[in-house]
């Protein structure tokens, strides 16, 4: 059973590398969260690694420089591995193919550099889905004709964000994980980018040796801090790691409210997806 922790300090002595979370964690999509940039700065401090990780359908440079206007301190972080990373390798090695982009034009980063061809979705020949293309007034239900379309031709889909459902603020909006598994729902061929699936985090550790100096850290000496059941914590149980839970992101009002989650319910949902965090924060707070 997992219980709350009110300070991150005790905990942050049992772990070298930190994989945290981004939108939910650090910031809510329109402003940083200051005790969760100071415990980060503090845990890099005293000698910790912390490499943000995160589903944004972008480079990690791009997503710096979005972090950078939300006022989060570039000292509360070693590296970004996105989701939008790892879909760039998987572009690089087709480009004798050409792509639809299924997403708005905000994610086009994730193709900067890149001899990419574009197409239309009647002639392309595989689909980056990004997100939907207009997230403020759309929802899957929108995209029924687009999927069906794509899966009679059986194309294949690279989701660049597995996320479902994002915070923008106190509101949640869709992402191209709700597309993409619909699409899968269809008989779609999907591959998943980014969290609960292994490349992201691998990619992420790699970078972590890189910057402790060549040294692979040790899985039971790495600690993932999401706000997602179905992301970041069974992410990081398939990949052996621990992980802590942040109880005021996407899921707050499954289990009470944000100001006062329940517990008991917290731990029947972790029962219930199969995996349990090493413990359980209502913040990030150093």
């Amino acid at each position: 059973m997992a219980d709350f922790i009110e300070r991150f300090e005790p905990l942050a002595r049992d772990y070298d590398v930190l994989l945290c979370d981004v939108w939910g964690v650090v910031h809510n999509g329109l402003a940083a969260f200051p005790a969760a940039c100071e415990a980060l700065t503090r845990f890099r401090a005293g000698g910790g690694t912390a490499i943000l990780i995160t589903n944004a359908p972008r480079s990690g440079e791009a997503v710096a420089r979005i972090l950078d206007r939300l006022k989060v301190s570039r000292e509360a972080y070693d590296a970004i591995t996105s989701s939008g990373d790892v879909t760039r390798s998987i572009v690089k090695a087709r480009l004798a193919e050409s792509v639809f982009h299924l997403g708005p034009e905000r994610d086009l980063s994730i193709f900067a550099g890149l001899d990419v061809r574009f197409a239309p979705a009647e002639s392309a020949d595989y689909v980056v889905c990004s997100g939907l293309f207009d997230d403020t007034t759309e929802t899957p239900e929108n995209y029924r004709d687009l999927l069906a379309a794509l899966q009679a031709r059986g194309l294949f889909m690279v989701c660049a964000n597995p996320d479902i459902v994002v915070e923008r603020g106190d509101a949640l909006v869709y992402c191209a994980g709700a597309l993409a598994d619909a699409y899968a729902a269809r008989g779609g061929k999907v591959l998943y980018c980014g969290k609960p699936h292994a490349p992201i985090y691998e990619l992420a550790l790699a970078t972590a040796a890189k910057l402790r100096g060549g040294k692979t850290p040790r899985r039971q000496r790495v600690l993932a801090i999401g706000d997602s059941v179905r992301t970041d914590l069974k992410g990081a149980a398939a990949l052996g790691l621990d992980c802590m839970f942040i109880t005021s992101g996407i899921h707050a009002e499954e289990y009470g409210s944000r100001a006062a989650p329940d517990l008991a319910a917290l731990n029947a949902m972790f029962a219930a997806a199969g995996v349990m965090p090493r413990g359980v924060m209502r913040e990030l707070v150093w």
